[in-house]
């Protein structure tokens, strides 16, 4: 491997055997007169393509341990969430990790407001937060405060290719807890949120935001059904429909035949569970 431009002592640019940059990790890995031949790969630590040079940079001001924990649960997060992220998110959460470090020292510790909805909204994102505690202790021996797990949950939630930007996840965190509210207040009832109903609910409403945003409407539904379903179980499509005007509403998006006759049955349900 052709080892090519310094980052610091532990850390370089290299290319690997079918032409593309890596950032790689290892002890003395930069140390050498550039450019040279690494023959013994078993001293690099860890690899990462695709790195924009903005992140790159961030590699001098993060220590070597933070950037291994991070490394750890990103992979760890691939496993569990079966996801490819983006190639950047191992430095940015390095980063958030190492300024988390550096205000837990100065005794600064902040509330996440948005605890409850990540818990229940993305509750494999907030698990896998709690084993990234767990993960940064090892190579830090340092034990973050339990707020640290809703923010690292954030970085993943945010850091999947498919899901966008900070703004989109706060946003659908947003939606959801006002169509749920929408939701009581129209049926008079107290959901669950520790059911499945609700679970299989917050998963749909999730793709359906995302289609939403992203211009997607779903293939026209069976009318018949929708027709039958909105006969048999009026006052579900009543809330149902309120709920598309919501959307409408506050987002300017439409939802044909096919999302509302998702929404009644996924309502539905929640109804009869509360009975």
């Amino acid at each position: 491997m052709q080892v090519v431009k310094q980052i610091n002592n532990n850390a370089a640019l290299a290319i690997d055997s079918h032409g593309n940059e890596i950032v790689i990790l290892g002890t003395g890995v930069g140390f050498h007169k550039m450019p040279y031949e690494l023959t013994d790969l078993s001293k690099i630590e860890r690899t990462f393509y695709d790195v924009d040079n903005q992140y790159v940079d961030m590699i001098t001001a993060v220590s070597q341990p933070i950037i291994l924990a991070s490394a750890d649960i990103i992979e760890q997060a691939e496993i569990n969430l079966d996801c490819e992220f983006n190639p950047n998110l191992t430095f940015t959460l390095a980063d958030h990790i190492s300024f988390a470090i550096e205000r837990m020292r100065k005794g600064i510790d902040i509330t996440v407001p948005l605890a409850y909805d990540v818990r229940h909204l993305y509750p494999e994102e907030y698990e896998l937060g709690i084993l990234a505690l767990d993960i940064i202790q090892d190579y830090t021996t340092l034990r973050l405060p339990d707020s640290e797990k809703v923010n690292i949950a954030l970085h993943l939630i945010t850091g999947q290719l498919e899901t966008g930007d900070m703004h989109s996840a706060m946003l659908t965190m947003k939606i959801i807890a006002e169509i749920k509210e929408l939701i009581e207040e129209e049926l008079t009832i107290q959901i669950d949120e520790d059911s499945a109903q609700y679970s299989r609910l917050v998963t749909h409403l999730r793709y359906l935001i995302h289609r939403l945003q992203n211009g997607k409407p779903a293939d026209e539904a069976n009318s018949i059904m929708l027709q039958s379903m909105k006969a048999e179980y009026p006052e579900v499509y009543i809330c149902a429909r309120k709920v598309a005007d919501y959307f409408n509403e506050t987002q300017k998006w439409d939802c044909g035949e096919e999302e509302l006759l998702y929404l009644m049955l996924h309502i539905n349900r929640m109804k009869q569970k509360s009975e």
